[in-house]
């Protein structure tokens, strides 16, 4: 059986543009770290290969340091390691790729054109091709075909599975053609779960790390076992910080400060949130206050007002109309009731079929 760890989209040195200078500094740090969390990950799982689908790096504008740090992690990985260059960092003679003297367990796909590795001792070929430039409208995958000669065969590309972009596009129909037990891919930033194409499985891990609102919840890598025809693949989160959107309805409780507080999840001292105000308030939001209160729960946070003026409920109950035959009869039900809290959800049930009515516009 081989395992192997396949990660991708690491996206070193990104410039965490939404955040404070000093936060963005401390995320690239982090990074940096997430590598040797990556390194632990390939040594206590015994990991045979560690397959790095691309855009490991942010740009070509890279830190020395970082450089130093990405060599040693996979130099500590005790596991063949194979990287195919993404568009992000694709390879070229100016590259750190080609400028950096790597470990000697690393294998660099450096060419456009499918290159095949054997490892005898592991029973198993690494197929693997790069990025050269920014753009690619052509999958390395097109037209490749593995022999059936009873070893393991193994790819690692960046690409987009059934994509019109010019990001390395790769079709199912190539996939399933390929004779390849597994192919490793990066590129997408959502993990895709273990997918097939004919014989042929493969997948996303998705990024490590998030960097901004388009890459939410847990992130992490893949670790694969195969075993014959056989394939399975765990997720294990790897991310110190997640980003995460909060939608807080301020009319759903006595005040916009209580609302808040009541709809703020635990244990994310670490994570990086975007709250959106929604529903019906009495006055303008004081959004300074209400950041002030829920920013200690957060690491970096972010407030978006998206609340409306509270509108006059019975303004329409005089109307001869549909309309106003339901308010008059919520009114008159309204002013029977003694409980205060069935009164409250009487007026609840008067809103929402009030917006239901009004060409069923969202309920505040």
């Amino acid at each position: 059986m081989l395992t192997i760890l396949h990660a991708a989209d690491l996206h070193l040195d990104a410039p965490f543009a939404s955040l404070a200078p000093e936060q963005a500094r401390r995320r690239r740090a982090e990074q940096r770290e997430l590598l040797e969390r990556l390194a632990a990950l390939a040594r206590t799982q015994q990991a045979d290969l560690v397959l790095l689908s691309g855009d490991l790096l942010d740009s070509g504008e890279t830190y020395h340091e970082t450089v130093q740090a990405l060599s040693s992690a996979l130099g500590r990985m005790e596991a063949q390691v194979f990287i195919a260059p993404g568009n992000h960092d694709f390879y070229s003679p100016r590259s750190i790729y080609a400028g950096t003297r790597w470990p000697e367990n690393v294998h660099i796909f450096s060419t456009v054109q499918v290159e095949s590795v054997e490892l005898p001792a592991l029973g198993c070929v690494v197929h693997g091709a790069a990025f050269t430039t920014p753009l690619a409208d052509r999958s390395p995958l097109m037209g490749f075909a593995a022999p059936r000669d009873g070893r393991t065969h193994l790819m690692v590309l960046h690409g987009d599975v059934d994509g019109r972009d010019r990001y390395g596009p790769i079709r199912t129909e190539d996939i399933a053609s390929s004779g390849l037990t597994y192919l490793a891919l990066g590129h997408v930033h959502a993990c895709s779960g273990l997918q097939r194409a004919g014989g042929t499985w493969w997948a996303y891990p998705g990024c490590p790390e998030g960097r901004g609102f388009d890459e939410l919840g847990d992130k992490g890598a893949l670790l694969v076992r195969v075993d014959g025809g056989e394939v399975c693949a765990e997720f294990v989160p790897l991310a110190l910080r997640r980003y995460g959107i909060l939608t807080v309805d301020v009319s759903a409780a006595p005040s916009p400060e209580a609302a808040l507080l009541s709809a703020l999840p635990e244990g994310t001292q670490r994570d990086c949130y975007r709250l959106i105000l929604t529903g019906e308030r009495e006055t303008a939001l004081d959004l300074a206050a209400l950041e002030a209160l829920a920013a200690p729960r957060f690491y970096s946070l972010s407030l978006r007002d998206e609340t409306r003026p509270r509108r006059d409920l019975w303004a329409r109950s005089d109307e001869d109309s549909l309309t106003g035959l339901f308010l008059r009869q919520m009114r008159r039900r309204l002013a029977e009731e003694t409980d205060a809290r069935a009164r409250a959800r009487l007026e609840q049930a008067a809103r929402f079929g009030l917006a239901a009515l009004e060409n069923g516009e969202d309920v505040p």
